[in-house]
């Protein structure tokens, strides 16, 4: 394997056989296959009589005899430094809800499925599907998870805030969750369910393999008591065409069952789906120098769709024309890792690179030199980037950075918003150029991988990292006028 590739595999996270034996998610080896959440905020402080240090006096108390409360600081990612001993805590009230699952092998890629429940939904509890693929210590390991979550409820804040919505008794309950999965070989570098048809489920893996799967009997198995065993899954159709393993998959909103793929050996191929199963064409489409990272299909148009690469660019192609593309641009410094196509505002996409950058460009003047937005904040490889299903200014990104776990994060930007005149009352963070797009900072996973906006329930996300998956709503998505309008009931 040349000097590129073992880059590729350290950035995507693949795990050696001796990291994985660790105890990651401290299950027991008993049930091996056992997903389960952790609450984040059990181990809180109860309401007890604690002693702490004040400016140094142990002893110090305030002069109405009530004990002094430890002050609450806000961590800059990039700017402050964690001291040995010293370890982050979630503000509780930075979330709508917030929960932990936990998983025995990491999911680096999994796909939210949609459903029947209803589109712009907002009130708690919360009930939705997923589908994740595993990398195991084995090949024969690996799996593909179905997952029915429900009883999402909202997170309960220190100071006991609720929603009238909610029953408070159940405020802090686990979320539940039911799972039916298959065998799968290999592990899986990618997993993207279709718009169309979420049972069907495409997944790219480590053996050079992209498989379909029809997994119909076991997403309705999940609001079924498991009274029957399920017969073994196998996929429809299987490509062995890819010169290498790649991670760039990608259905089309538009044309059901149409899907791309492109290898780490710079090839795209075109499938379309038949009466009964997929072709993929005979001939890729070349233009690209480097592995091809992510594709995006343009979210109305049925032949145009977008790919990014190592070799540092962005290119537009029409499906109709396989020797080159329609037009391309040097985009970043380093390699371009992940794309994002706006389904609200067709002519903007979202690109993330290496060196932690994130541009944001206008396909109507698209030229190098000449994004719309160029952000920095990250310190780390952009290894996710999507923007929000409903609104078209938001977008989330993820970094992942495995020497330093506090640069693993998962930030939320809106690109509608411009420097406040008035600086915001509360921590003095005056000192730090906070870009004024950002919206909020998500961390505590390790090395995160994907994150997704779930399409239906509004302004939930789902980030997956090697030590399992976390489920949030920040809880000043819904504070700005307008945000979300067209989800009243």
């Amino acid at each position: 394997m040349d000097s590129r590739n073992n880059k590729k595999n350290k950035r995507r996270g693949r795990n050696n056989g001796s990291e994985k034996n660790k105890k990651q998610t401290g299950q027991t080896e008993e049930k091996v296959d056992d997903m389960r959440f952790e609450d984040p905020f059990e181990d809180e402080f109860e309401k007890e009589d604690v002693s702490m240090a004040v400016d140094g006096n142990e002893d110090a108390e305030m002069a109405d005899g009530d004990s002094k409360q430890v002050e609450k600081k806000v961590w800059m990612p990039g700017v402050n430094e964690m001291e040995d001993g010293e370890a982050l805590e979630y503000d509780s009230t930075a979330y709508d809800t917030y929960h932990k699952l936990n998983v025995q092998w990491p999911c680096l890629s999994f796909d939210i499925m949609t459903d029947s429940l209803g589109a712009f939904r907002r009130k708690f509890p919360v009930t939705m599907y997923m589908a994740a693929g595993t990398q195991a210590d084995k090949a024969n390991n690996n799996k593909v998870h179905l997952l029915k979550i429900s009883d999402l409820h909202r997170t309960k804040h220190d100071d006991g805030d609720g929603s009238e919505d909610d029953d408070d008794d159940d405020l802090d309950d686990d979320p539940i969750v039911e799972e039916r999965s298959f065998k799968h070989p290999g592990g899986v570098n990618r997993l993207r369910c279709m718009p169309q048809a979420p049972h069907i489920i495409a997944t790219m893996a480590d053996t050079q393999e992209v498989h379909i799967w029809d997994a119909e009997q076991q997403f309705k198995a999940l609001d079924k008591p498991p009274t029957s065993r399920l017969q073994p899954l196998k996929p429809v159709f299987t490509f062995s065409g890819h010169a290498d393993e790649g991670y760039a998959l990608d259905w089309s909103k538009v044309t059901p069952g149409r899907l791309l793929t492109g290898d780490c050996k710079k090839f795209v191929y075109l499938w379309e789906r038949t009466n009964t199963s997929w072709t993929v064409a005979q001939a890729p489409y070349v233009g690209h120098t480097d592995s091809v990272e992510d594709i995006q299909w343009s979210p109305n148009e049925s032949s145009v769709f977008a790919t990014c690469s190592v070799d540092k660019t962005i290119r537009i192609w029409d499906t109709r024309v396989k020797a080159k593309c329609m037009v391309w641009v040097a985009a970043h410094k380093t390699d371009v890792n992940v794309i994002s196509w706006n389904a609200k505002v067709s002519h903007l996409l979202a690109s993330g690179a290496d060196d932690g950058s994130m541009k944001i460009w206008d396909l109507r003047n698209f030229k190098s030199n000449s994004p719309t937005a160029n952000f920095h904040w990250h310190k780390s490889p952009l290894t996710s980037l999507e923007w929000h299903p409903t609104d078209e200014s938001v977008i989330a990104c993820s970094a992942a950075d495995i020497s330093d776990p506090s640069l693993s994060q998962v930030s939320i930007w809106d690109m509608s918003l411009e420097p406040d005149e008035d600086p915001a009352v509360g921590a003095d963070i005056s000192h730090v150029d906070l870009p004024a797009q950002l919206l909020f900072v998500h961390q505590g996973q390790k090395n995160i991988k994907e994150v997704h906006w779930h399409p239906q329930v509004s302004s939930l996300l789902v980030s997956t990292a090697l030590d399992g998956f976390n489920i949030f709503k920040p809880s000043n998505l819904g504070e700005i006028p307008g945000r979300g309008e067209e989800a009243k009931e």
